[in-house]
C-alpha cells in the first residue's frame, strides 16, 4: 500500500498546534518529529508510531501536564478518527494475511506431539532440537520460530529416534514383577562404612551399618559380613544403613544404585526407613567457621559418633529424584519418620536405565564447614546431630495395561516383531541403525549422569515380519497418516511417503528400516511439523489444532478430532463442551506450567543463585527451590481449575505451602515436606503472585534487589503497560552492596533527568512496594551491607548452614502511583492497584491471546479483548472465564 496523506487536515492542524513545539526537527522530544512524520501504515514502525501518538493523547499522556490540554471537542474528533483509520488499515491486512504467520511446532510441542501420538509419556526429543527464539514473550510465534537445514535435520533425527523407541517398548516389554533391593547391597551406601579405609578424612561423610538403633562396629570395620542375606530374613529385614549427610552427586550419591529400569514405564516404588539421632564424637572442641566471615568461636561437636545411635527427634523431608537415563527428575518427597514405617510413592513414569537416588534434603550436600582442618557438619549439636536410616526400596513394575505397545501398533498393527540373528524365510535382516537415532544401537544405553552414554551392548537385529510388505506398507501408512496429521489427507500425500518406503525397500533394507524411513518422512514434514492455518475463518480441523496447542501443548486427540471431522467444533456449544473437557484434563498442566514459564518467566529460576556473601542464609537450599516453583505452578493451576477472580493475581487468601516455605514466610502451623493449599493469616504480606518468593527471586539479580527491574517485571506482565527500554546513553542504577546509600536515593538522582522522569513516574512505585523483599523472597526491615558500620547478624539457615550478614540502611517502601495516590507499604499498593480489577483481566487476556494463538495483540483486535473483559466480568474476571472468552473469541477462531 503506497504512503498516503495524512487522515485529514484537521488532524494535521491539532498535532500543530499541541505537539509539534516539542516533537519538531529541532528537539525531537522523544526522539519523534511530528512536523516530517508521514501516514505511512504499510510501514510497520510508521504504524506503530501513530498508534504510541493515539495511546499518548487518549491516555492523557501527552499534552505532558505542563502544557495546556486540548478541548474535549477538539481531542475527541483526533483520538476517534486516528483510531477509525488504524484500524482500517489493519484489519484489511488481517484479511488478506490472518493475524498469525505461519509456523512450527516449538520444541516442546513437537516433543508433546511425538509422545501422546506414539504413546511414549517418557520420550526427551526436545534437547536434540535447537533453542526456540521468543517474540512478543512467548516461543509460540512464528516471527521467532525459524527454520533451517539444521532445525529440520534435527526434526528427522528426533523423529527416526521417537519411532525406533516405540519399538523398542514392544520389544523390551517384560513381565510386572515386584523386587526389594536392600540398603545393605548397594555400594552407593555400603561403600563408605569404613570412613578411613576407603580414603576419606572425615566421618560427617560416611554411612554405617545399623539393625534398629544397634550400632553394628564390626561390620562398619569390615570384620564381618554386610549382610546376614537369605541366612536370617527376619533380621534382613530389619537391617539399615544411617547417614547424616545430603546427597552429592560429583562424589558420594545416597541411592539405590544396583536398580536400573528395565524399560520405560510406570513403576510402584516404595521404601522402607526411619529417623535417627547420631551422637558426637570425641569431646566439646570450639572452632571458628572461617567460611563466613564474622561468625564467632562457638562451642560444637565436629563429628558424629556412629555407635551412639538413638531414635530420632522429629521428621526429615526426603527427596527421591532418578540418576543416569536421559534427565535427571525429581520423582517425590515424603517426610520420614522417628518410626519405622514404608513410604509409597505411588505409581511414576520411569525411564529405560533409570537408577534411584535417596536425598535427605535438609542435610548438607556440599563441602562441609572447615575449621583447622576438622570437618564438620553444620546441623551438630552439643550432643549430636539428625541422621536418617533405611532399610530397603521396593519397585513394582513395569505395569501393564491396554496402553503398553500402544505406539508399536499405532505404526505396525498386529505385524509381530522379532529378533533376529540370521536370515529367516520371508525375512531381511535390517543392517545397523546409527547410534544417535537408535536405542538398539551399541553404547547407546543410558549411564550414570544427565546424559551420559553407558557400556556398550550387542546391537539385536531386530524385524518386523511382514508377508506382503507392500499391501501392508500402504495399509499401515494410510492408518498412520490419518492419526499423525492434523487435516484430512490426500491421495499424494499417501502415495508420496508409500514411494519412499518403496524406494527404501527395494534397496535391500528390511520391511521394518523402510518403513521407519517413511515414518520419519512424515514425523518431519511439513503436514506434522507446521500449523497449518489459512487466512480467514479456521475450518474445524485448524481449529481442533489451536485449541489442543493452547491447552494441552500438543496435538488433538481422536476424540477432538472426530468433532473437527463432523464439523461440530465450529458450533460454539461443541467449542465450549471441547474447551471445558481439555481444561480438565491433566494434561492441561502442560499449559499451565508452559505459560506461567514465559508470562511469569519461571523458566528462568536458576539463572541467578543467591550471594553466598549476602544471602549465605539461603546457601544450597534446594528445597526452598524447589518449593517456591510448586507454590506459583499450583496457585495458578488453582485460578484455572475453580474460575477464581483475578483479583487473586494481586492478592489471595490463600496459597500453596510446605513446611520449608511456611518457615520461609513466617507462617506457622505448616508441617511436612508435601505442598498443599494454606489459608493465609489475615493481613499478611503473602497472597497473589506479586509477593510469591518465586517472582520476588526472577525480578532480582541474586545480590541486591533493584525497584526499577521490579517495577519494569510488575507494570509489564501483571499490570500490562509496556515500558520503553532506557535510552542508550543512560547508565543503568546500581545498587550500592556496601549500604551506604539506599537504592532510592540513587533512583532519585537518577529519575532528576527528564529523558528518565516520564518512565520512573509509572514503574518506580510497584518496585518500591515490593523492596520488603529480598533476593530470595524473605521479608526484610533492612538491607543487607558487606562492609556496615554495626556487628554481624549470626545465625544458622534454614539449609543449616551458618550465615552471618551486616544490617545496612532501612527498607522503605513507600511509594506513590502515577495518578497520585500514596502507599505505605505493600499491602497497600495491592488495595490500590486492585481499584481496577479490569486492567488486571485485560491484562491476561491479551496475555493469553498470543500464547493461544501465536499473534500479538494488534490494535485492531483491542476491541475483541475489551468484549473477552466485559464477558467475564459477572464472575469477577475468573480465569477459567477468560480462557473460554478467548477461544470463542474471533482472534482465536480467525488465522
Amino acid at each position: 500500500m503506497a504512503a498516503a496523506a495524512f487522515p485529514d487536515s484537521d488532524a494535521l492542524a491539532f498535532t500543530d498546534r499541541h505537539c509539534s513545539t516539542c516533537h519538531n526537527d529541532v528537539d525531537k522530544e522523544g526522539g519523534l518529529d511530528l512536523t516530517s512524520l508521514q501516514y505511512s501504515p504499510s510501514d510497520p514502525v510508521n504504524f506503530q508510531t501513530w498508534v504510541k501518538v493515539h495511546d499518548r493523547v487518549q491516555s492523557g499522556d501527552m499534552p505532558p501536564p505542563e502544557k495546556k490540554r486540548p478541548a474535549a471537542d477538539e481531542l475527541g474528533p483526533f483520538v476517534q478518527g486516528l483510531g477509525t483509520r488504524l484500524v482500517a488499515f489493519e484489519q484489511d491486512l488481517v484479511t488478506r494475511e490472518g493475524r498469525a504467520t505461519q509456523r512450527r511446532l516449538n520444541r516442546v510441542e513437537y516433543e508433546n506431539a511425538l509422545r501422546d501420538l506414539l504413546n511414549l509419556p517418557y520420550l526427551q526429543v526436545k534437547d536434540q532440537l535447537p533453542e526456540d527464539g521468543e517474540a512478543h514473550r512467548y516461543n509460540k510465534v512464528g516471527d521467532a520460530l525459524e527454520v533451517s537445514y539444521v532445525q529440520m535435520s534435527r526434526y528427522m533425527s528426533a523423529a527416526k529416534y521417537a519411532v525406533i523407541e516405540a519399538m523398542r517398548a514392544k520389544l523390551a516389554q517384560v513381565p510386572t514383577t515386584t523386587k526389594r533391593y536392600y540398603a545393605r547391597d548397594q555400594a552407593a551406601l555400603t561403600g563408605r562404612f569404613n570412613n578411613y579405609d576407603t580414603g576419606l578424612s572425615f566421618t560427617n561423610r560416611a554411612t554405617t551399618p545399623i539393625v534398629g538403633l544397634e550400632p553394628e562396629p564390626e561390620v562398619r570395620a569390615r570384620r564381618a559380613a554386610i549382610t546376614v542375606g537369605d541366612a536370617d530374613p527376619a533380621r534382613r529385614e530389619l537391617e539399615a544403613v544411617g547417614w547424616v549427610h545430603g546427597n552429592y552427586p560429583a562424589a558420594m550419591t545416597t541411592g539405590f544404585t544396583s536398580y536400573r529400569a528395565p524399560m520405560a514405564g510406570r513403576y510402584r516404588v516404595k521404601f522402607s526407613g526411619y529417623t535417627i539421632w547420631v551422637g558426637p564424637y570425641g569431646h566439646l572442641q570450639p572452632f571458628n567457621n572461617n567460611r563466613v566471615v564474622g561468625h564467632p568461636p562457638a562451642i560444637r561437636w565436629v563429628e558424629p559418633n556412629f555407635d551412639d545411635i538413638s531414635a530420632g527427634r522429629g521428621a526429615e523431608p526426603i527427596t527421591i529424584s532418578t540418576q543416569g537415563s536421559q534427565v535427571n527428575r525429581r520423582l517425590g518427597t515424603f517426610d520420614l519418620t522417628t518410626e519405622p514405617k514404608v513410604h509409597d510413592l505411588g505409581v511414576i513414569d520411569l525411564y529405560a536405565n533409570d537408577t534411584i537416588i535417596v536425598d535427605a534434603s535438609r542435610f548438607f550436600r556440599s563441602r562441609p564447614t572447615v575449621t583447622r582442618g576438622i570437618w564438620t557438619n553444620p546441623l551438630a549439636q552439643r550432643d549430636g546431630m539428625p541422621g536418617v536410616a533405611f532399610r530397603w526400596m521396593e519397585i513394582e513394575g513395569p505395569m501393564q495395561d491396554a496402553s503398553n505397545g500402544a505406539g508399536y501398533k499405532a505404526l505396525f498393527g498386529d505385524l509381530p516383531l522379532k529378533r533376529v540373528t540370521e536370515a529367516e524365510p520371508g525375512v531381511k535382516v535390517p543392517g545397523a541403525i546409527p547410534q544417535l537415532e537408535s536405542p538398539f544401537a551399541a553404547g547407546a544405553g543410558r549411564g550414570r549422569g544427565g546424559r551420559g552414554r553407558g557400556p556398550a551392548v550387542p546391537d539385536p537385529k531386530f524385524e518386523v515380519v511382514s508377508t506382503n510388505a507392500e499391501q501392508d506398507a500402504e495399509r499401515l501408512l494410510r492408518s498412520f497418516l490419518q492419526r499423525a496429521l492434523r487435516s484430512p489427507v490426500d491421495e499424494d500425500r499417501v502415495q508420496r511417503y508409500l514411494g519412499l518406503f518403496k524406494s527404501q525397500y527395494a534397496s535391500g533394507v528390511g520391511f521394518a528400516d523402510a518403513m521407519v524411513t517413511a515414518y520419519t518422512g512424515v514425523l518431519a514434514s511439513p503436514g506434522f511439523v507446521f500449523v497449518q492455518e489459512n487466512p480467514g475463518r479456521l475450518d474445524d480441523h485448524a481449529l481442533a489444532t489451536r485449541l489442543a496447542l493452547f491447552l494441552w501443548n500438543s496435538e488433538p486427540d481422536p476424540a477432538l478430532r472426530a468433532k473437527a471431522a463432523q464439523g461440530q467444533l465450529r458450533r460454539p456449544e461443541v467449542l465450549r463442551e471441547e474447551t471445558e473437557r481439555l481444561l480438565s484434563d491433566p494434561k492441561s498442566k502442560r499449559f499451565v506450567d508452559a505459560f506461567v514459564d514465559y508470562w511469569l518467566d519461571l523458566r528462568k529460576m536458576e539463572d541467578t543463585t543467591p550471594s553466598v556473601t549476602l544471602y549465605n542464609d539461603y546457601y544450597l537450599d534446594d528445597m526452598l527451590m524447589d518449593a517456591v516453583q510448586d507454590e506459583t505452578r499450583m496457585f495458578v493451576r488453582e485460578l484455572v481449575a475453580k474460575n477464581l477472580p483475578v483479583r487473586n493475581v494481586i492478592d489471595s487468601n490463600f496459597t500453596f505451602l510446605n513446611e520449608h516455605l511456611a518457615l520461609h514466610y513466617g507462617i506457622p502451623g505448616v508441617e511436612g515436606v508435601a505442598m498443599r493449599k494454606v489459608n493465609l493469616p489475615p493481613d499478611s504480606v503473602r497472597g497473589g503472585l506479586i509477593t510469591q518468593a518465586s517472582i520476588l527471586k526472577i525480578t532480582a539479580n541474586g545480590t541486591t534487589t533493584s525497584p526499577v527491574l521490579r517495577g519494569v517485571w510488575i507494570t509489564e506482565r501483571i499490570m500490562g503497560f509496556p515500558i520503553p527500554p532506557p535510552p542508550a546513553a543512560v547508565p543503568a542504577v546500581e545498587p550500592d552492596t556496601r549500604g551506604a546509600t539506599t537504592i532510592r536515593e540513587q533512583i532519585q538522582k537518577h529519575s532528576a533527568d527528564e529523558s528518565c522522569a516520564g518512565c520512573h513516574r509509572k514503574l518506580d512505585a510497584p518496585g518500591f512496594a515490593l523492596e520488603s523483599f529480598d533476593v530470595m523472597g524473605g521479608w526484610r526491615d533492612r538491607y543487607r551491607g558487606v562492609a556496615a558500620e554495626v556487628a554481624p547478624e549470626l545465625g544458622f539457615g534454614r539449609n543449616g548452614h551458618p550465615f552471618a550478614f551486616h544490617h545496612a540502611l532501612p527498607v522503605d517502601p513507600s511509594g506513590r502511583l502515577v495518578d497520585g495516590r500514596p502507599f505505605q507499604e505493600v499491602r497497600e499498593f495491592k488495595k490500590l492497584i486492585l481499584k481496577d480489577e479490569a486492567q488486571i483481566a485485560r491484562n491476561l487476556a491479551r496475555q493469553l491471546t498470543v500464547f493461544s494463538t501465536g499473534a500479538p495483540v494488534r490494535f485492531s483486535d483491542r476491541e475483541h479483548i475489551e468484549e473477552i473483559v466485559r464477558s467475564t466480568k459477572a464472575q469477577d474476571y475468573g480465569l477459567r472465564g477468560i480462557i473460554h472468552g478467548i477461544v470463542q473469541s474471533d482472534l482465536f477462531r480467525n488465522k
